[in-house]
């Protein structure tokens, strides 16, 4: 038992001193001192230049180096991101009253510093981050208003995550709000915030500016619409009514609502995305989406997507996701998971909330499945395998990507279609995927996560049957999916779209607009190369060349301008009419220049692949077949006034 002791006190020991020898701190040596938080002041005294300065004040533990850390990448966003070449003039100051002892500052890898303390109990350190990129995941500071991610802002102490943080802002004079989801810093001054660590900072975005704040109450929480560029053009009460039936249901999905408060950011800059946090989320899209119905269904689709991750991701997550390193790649198979699955259900949960019709959910539906079979990447990339490349692939897209890789946002949602028919035969509509994932809720959620074996297990036992061999060819491999079953189940067929409006042939990319739009298909189908094309400077430029394709068997490149078919000139606007002249079969010869040398290309021209994928009611469906139907579509939550469809959010006059 000595011995024993012994050995334990020299192990802890020989820590102690590689630590003090590394500058490092160990954790053993400052768990007494982690309530202490390490403190922020953020100040904007000319936010027309994008910057804002930061001044850190960092407790040492009296070691005499301390390394500073920033990510180099933001969870929910799987790509580095280097945000440290935005950050400068990075100076440190002893702990005296005025500040100016100077220490030495030394960068040590692309994304650390190492500040000698000079025997200081803490450490100020001041720098500057520039913020100019429009985009949910970086910084934006301007004249009008500033939106801070913590990864993309914030030094901290290498090792010292679990230390709590706190965050003072200064606004500019004019700008009236700062909104975060973090708690008020106990027996702080105003617009001082706390993190209980620095997960928690990083997952807690900070917008100051003037925004249109509308709040709702769902299941005692609140919930709060920040709305950022809506002058003139924002129904803002509207949208928080809408937007409050889908709160409303998806907090019913699940059976809790898991945060404190929740902060919808919704900046509408002319961008687009969505970045989840765990008790807000940070949305872009335009003023303009109000205007039309689609447009507010996208901006509901989008929130709705985001707030479904409090609970999976956030919440429930793959194993891999957390404790988070934020200065290397993490890996994982499971997005398809996390993404995939909430891409299933956001459009879904608008339809059970009464805010889409029915058959505005299977256009959607069917714009997903047509995405996928009709990617050659699908037969070439696993469902799992592109969650893993996400780092390198679907973040990192080139023109080769169609023919290479699939999004795990679009085939997860189609595979999550296809196991909700699986789980609902199974049971003869007694369970769904909706019960695996509120039981997988209570089984994961938390600190550990779930590995992506156990969720599988979740999957089988809630279907009563083996879904291995189904998850085996739907996530591990290329085979092609199997809609029958679920077709079967539901009471669906697939039928032709009457135009393809895709962007290969000089289309629109849009075949549910072309079909709106009455642009028949002709009676002689044109011909088709398989590229698509865009008009840039005036020329008729290619983007894209699908595999298999007469495109890529005549040898056309990517970046080819097209000149001319049979020397006769091609209007960089027409390409699309001039290749209905020709028919399938036909012999041409293009003319395209290559990094400004002309060459002939022999091609013949195929015919386009009949695009099968849409979904309809199948009019042929027995009773059980709409009723199982209608259980899948119909609302959860009985609704306290009748289901009115989504109207355009326009401004009242």
């Amino acid at each position: 038992m000595r011995s024993a002791l012994k050995s334990v006190l020299f192990l802890i020991l020989a820590v102690v001193l590689a630590g003090l020898a590394t500058g490092l701190r160990p954790a053993i040596l400052y768990g007494a001192e982690m309530s202490e938080p390490i403190s922020y002041t953020l100040r904007f005294p000319a936010p027309e230049t994008h910057y804002v300065e930061v001044e850190a004040r960092i407790p040492t533990g009296g070691l005499p180096a301390v390394d500073l850390m920033m990510p180099v990448w933001t969870p929910g966003s799987y790509i580095l991101r280097e945000y440290a070449r935005n950050v400068e003039a990075i100076r440190a100051f002893g702990d005296t009253e005025e500040k100016t002892a100077p220490l030495a500052v030394r960068k040590t890898a692309k994304n650390r510093w190492r500040v000698e303390t000079g025997g200081h109990p803490r450490v100020t350190v001041r720098y500057r981050v520039y913020g100019r990129e429009l985009s949910v995941r970086t910084n934006f500071v301007d004249a009008s208003f500033a939106l801070l991610n913590g990864a993309a802002t914030f030094l901290t102490p290498v090792g010292e995550g679990g230390r709590p943080h706190e965050v003072q802002l200064v606004p500019p004079a004019g700008w009236k709000s700062v909104v975060t989801p973090l708690p008020a810093a106990p027996g702080a001054g105003s617009n001082t915030f706390r993190a209980a660590d620095f997960d928690t900072l990083v997952d807690s975005p900070f917008y100051l500016g003037n925004p249109d704040v509308q709040e709702i109450t769902v299941a005692g929480r609140q919930h709060l619409l920040v709305t950022e560029g809506g002058e003139g053009m924002w129904n803002g009460p509207r949208a928080a009514a809408d937007l409050e039936r889908l709160v409303h249901e998806e907090v019913a999905f699940w059976g809790l609502a898991p945060y404190p408060r929740y902060v919808f950011f919704n900046l509408l800059t002319e961008e687009a995305g969505g970045l989840e946090h765990k008790d807000s989320t940070v949305l872009m899209s335009s003023r303009y989406r109000a205007r039309t119905r689609d447009g507010l269904i996208d901006w509901l689709g989008l929130a709705g997507h985001e707030f479904f991750h409090a609970w999976n991701v956030k919440r429930l997550r793959p194993v891999e996701l957390g404790p988070f390193d934020y200065e290397r790649e993490v890996y994982t198979e499971s997005l398809w998971v996390a993404e995939g699955l909430t891409s299933y259900y956001d459009d879904l949960l608008i339809a059970r909330a009464g805010l889409m019709r029915r058959d505005e959910y299977l256009k959607r539906l069917s714009k997903q499945i047509d995405g996928l079979e009709t990617s050659p990447g699908r037969l070439v990339q696993p469902l799992g395998a592109a969650s893993f490349d996400a780092w390198i692939k679907y973040y990192r897209k080139d023109e080769n990507f169609v023919n290479s890789g699939v999004s795990y946002y679009t085939k997860g949602a189609v595979v999550g279609f296809l196991l909700d028919a699986e789980i609902r035969r199974a049971t003869r509509g007694a369970k769904s995927l909706d019960d695996a994932l509120r039981l997988a809720y209570r089984r994961y959620a938390g600190e550990r996560g779930y590995t992506a074996e156990e969720l599988r297990r979740v999957f089988t036992e809630v279907a009563g049957t083996d879904l291995g061999p189904f998850l085996a060819g739907a996530v591990d491999s290329t085979a092609d999916l199997d809609y029958g079953p679920a077709l079967d189940w539901f009471g669906l067929r697939f039928t032709d779209y009457k135009d393809e409006g895709d962007k290969e042939n000089g289309g629109s990319g849009n075949p549910e607009k072309a079909e709106k739009e009455g642009e028949a298909a002709p009676k002689e189908p044109p011909a088709y190369l398989g590229v698509e094309t865009e008009v840039a400077a005036g020329r008729l430029v290619v983007t894209v060349v699908r595999r298999e394709t007469p495109g890529a068997r005549a040898g056309l490149n990517t970046g080819d301008e097209i000149l001319a078919i049979d020397d006769y000139r091609v209007p960089p606007e027409g390409f699309r009419e001039r290749l209905k002249a020709y028919r399938p079969g036909t012999a041409a010869t293009l003319l395209v220049a290559r990094r400004e040398r002309l060459l002939r290309l022999p091609v013949t021209f195929g015919e386009k692949p009949p695009r099968k994928w849409k979904l309809e009611a199948d009019p042929k469906a027995t009773a059980e077949q709409k009723e199982h139907l209608a259980s899948w579509l119909r609302s959860a939550v009985p609704a306290s006034e009748p289901a009115k469809p989504a109207a355009p959010l326009a401004v009242p006059r």
